[in-house]
Protein backbone atom coordinates (compact mmCIF):
# COMPACT_ATOMS: atom_id res chain seq x y z
CA UNK A 1 0.00 0.00 0.00
CA UNK A 2 1.24 3.48 -0.84
CA UNK A 3 2.20 5.85 1.95
CA UNK A 4 -0.15 8.77 2.51
CA UNK A 5 1.33 12.07 1.37
CA UNK A 6 0.03 15.57 2.08
CA UNK A 7 -1.91 17.36 -0.65
CA UNK A 8 0.87 19.93 -0.85
CA UNK A 9 3.54 17.28 -1.49
CA UNK A 10 1.33 15.62 -4.10
CA UNK A 11 0.78 18.99 -5.79
CA UNK A 12 4.48 19.87 -5.82
CA UNK A 13 5.39 16.45 -7.23
CA UNK A 14 2.72 16.64 -9.93
CA UNK A 15 3.66 20.21 -10.89
CA UNK A 16 7.31 19.21 -11.26
CA UNK A 17 6.40 16.16 -13.33
CA UNK A 18 4.09 18.17 -15.60
CA UNK A 19 6.75 20.82 -16.18
CA UNK A 20 9.20 18.04 -17.03
CA UNK A 21 6.78 16.91 -19.74
CA UNK A 22 5.54 13.76 -18.04
CA UNK A 23 1.92 12.61 -17.96
CA UNK A 24 1.22 12.22 -14.27
CA UNK A 25 -2.56 12.00 -14.17
CA UNK A 26 -2.79 8.23 -14.55
CA UNK A 27 -0.43 7.74 -11.63
CA UNK A 28 -2.26 10.39 -9.61
CA UNK A 29 -5.62 8.70 -10.21
CA UNK A 30 -4.16 5.32 -9.24
CA UNK A 31 -2.62 6.78 -6.07
CA UNK A 32 -5.86 8.49 -5.05
CA UNK A 33 -7.80 5.31 -5.66
CA UNK A 34 -5.32 3.13 -3.76
CA UNK A 35 -5.23 5.46 -0.77
CA UNK A 36 -9.01 5.99 -0.89
CA UNK A 37 -8.65 9.74 -1.37
CA UNK A 38 -10.68 10.19 -4.55
CA UNK A 39 -12.93 12.72 -2.79
CA UNK A 40 -9.91 15.02 -2.55
CA UNK A 41 -9.32 15.07 -6.32
CA UNK A 42 -10.77 18.57 -6.88
CA UNK A 43 -8.74 19.99 -4.01
CA UNK A 44 -5.58 18.32 -5.25
CA UNK A 45 -6.11 19.67 -8.79
CA UNK A 46 -6.52 23.16 -7.30
CA UNK A 47 -3.32 22.65 -5.31
CA UNK A 48 -1.49 21.49 -8.45
CA UNK A 49 -2.64 24.64 -10.28
CA UNK A 50 -1.38 26.77 -7.37
CA UNK A 51 1.97 24.94 -7.44
CA UNK A 52 2.20 25.54 -11.18
CA UNK A 53 1.43 29.24 -10.65
CA UNK A 54 4.27 29.39 -8.10
CA UNK A 55 6.52 28.04 -10.86
CA UNK A 56 5.37 30.62 -13.43
CA UNK A 57 2.67 28.63 -15.23
CA UNK A 58 -0.85 29.97 -14.79
CA UNK A 59 -3.86 27.81 -15.68
CA UNK A 60 -6.93 29.96 -16.34
CA UNK A 61 -10.52 28.78 -16.77
CA UNK A 62 -12.28 31.08 -19.22
CA UNK A 63 -16.05 31.01 -19.63
CA UNK A 64 -17.62 33.08 -22.36
CA UNK A 65 -20.94 33.33 -24.16
CA UNK A 66 -19.28 32.37 -27.44
CA UNK A 67 -15.94 31.00 -28.60
CA UNK A 68 -13.03 33.37 -28.00
CA UNK A 69 -11.43 35.08 -30.95
CA UNK A 70 -7.68 34.77 -31.32
CA UNK A 71 -7.38 38.47 -30.36
CA UNK A 72 -9.36 37.93 -27.13
CA UNK A 73 -7.33 34.82 -26.35
CA UNK A 74 -4.09 36.78 -26.85
CA UNK A 75 -5.35 39.69 -24.70
CA UNK A 76 -6.26 37.35 -21.84
CA UNK A 77 -2.92 35.57 -22.10
CA UNK A 78 -1.03 38.89 -22.09
CA UNK A 79 -3.05 40.20 -19.15
CA UNK A 80 -2.34 37.19 -16.96
CA UNK A 81 1.24 37.03 -18.14
CA UNK A 82 1.88 40.57 -16.92
CA UNK A 83 -0.49 40.65 -13.92
CA UNK A 84 0.84 37.41 -12.43
CA UNK A 85 4.38 37.52 -13.86
CA UNK A 86 3.67 34.21 -15.58
CA UNK A 87 6.15 32.69 -17.98
CA UNK A 88 3.33 30.71 -19.54
CA UNK A 89 -0.46 30.95 -19.48
CA UNK A 90 -2.67 27.96 -20.30
CA UNK A 91 -6.33 28.70 -21.07
CA UNK A 92 -9.11 26.18 -20.51
CA UNK A 93 -11.94 27.63 -22.53
CA UNK A 94 -15.62 26.81 -22.25
CA UNK A 95 -18.69 28.30 -23.86
CA UNK A 96 -21.52 28.92 -21.41
CA UNK A 97 -24.82 29.59 -23.14
CA UNK A 98 -26.30 31.05 -19.94
CA UNK A 99 -23.91 34.02 -20.12
CA UNK A 100 -25.43 37.03 -21.85
CA UNK A 101 -22.03 38.36 -22.86
CA UNK A 102 -18.54 39.02 -21.58
CA UNK A 103 -16.17 36.59 -19.88
CA UNK A 104 -15.53 35.07 -16.48
CA UNK A 105 -11.95 34.03 -15.77
CA UNK A 106 -10.67 32.07 -12.77
CA UNK A 107 -6.93 31.61 -12.36
CA UNK A 108 -4.77 30.73 -9.36
CA UNK A 109 -7.51 31.56 -6.87
CA UNK A 110 -8.35 34.89 -8.52
CA UNK A 111 -11.58 35.62 -10.37
CA UNK A 112 -12.24 38.27 -12.99
CA UNK A 113 -15.96 38.55 -13.71
CA UNK A 114 -16.51 40.79 -16.72
CA UNK A 115 -19.88 39.33 -17.67
CA UNK A 116 -22.82 41.40 -18.77
CA UNK A 117 -24.94 39.96 -15.93
CA UNK A 118 -22.46 41.24 -13.34
CA UNK A 119 -22.39 44.70 -14.89
CA UNK A 120 -26.20 44.86 -14.90
CA UNK A 121 -26.27 43.80 -11.25
CA UNK A 122 -23.73 46.51 -10.40
CA UNK A 123 -25.90 49.10 -12.11
CA UNK A 124 -28.98 47.91 -10.21
CA UNK A 125 -27.07 48.04 -6.91
CA UNK A 126 -25.76 51.57 -7.56
CA UNK A 127 -29.32 52.86 -8.17
CA UNK A 128 -30.52 51.63 -4.75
Amino acid sequence: MAAKMSRRKIAMYCADELLAGHDVFGRLAAYLSETRRTREADLIIRDIEAALADRGVVVADVQSSQALSSEARQAITSFFGSAMQAKRVVLRESVDGSLLGGVRIVAAGNELDATLRRRINQLKASKL
